[in-house]
């Protein structure tokens, strides 16, 4: 596996427009707090990419299968939110 790993979410995050963020220069709205989240995750990254619903993820030296999973979790789960709601 190569240093980028491609990231297909379930919904868009961007518009027509991608947005391309590094830790030196955060990026705004959505795409950057999430970039923020990956380069807090404190696995190596050093570039993120955003178009749409297609997160582009830049870690020199390559990617092992548990910071891969890690990744993709923290990705594909970036926007879910669910209420608990009482039952009864």
């Amino acid at each position: 596996m190569g240093d980028l790993l491609l990231i297909d979410t379930d919904r868009s995050l961007t518009g027509q427009d991608g947005h391309a963020i590094t830790p030196d220069h955060p990026g705004a709205a959505v795409p950057g707090r999430l970039a923020e989240k990956l380069f807090g995750l404190g696995v190596g990254i050093d570039h993120v990419y955003v178009l749409q619903n297609t997160v582009s993820v830049r870690k020199p030296g390559g990617w092992d299968e548990a910071t891969k999973d890690l990744v993709k979790a923290e990705a594909e789960g970036f926007l879910r939110f669910y209420v608990a709601e009482p039952i009864g």
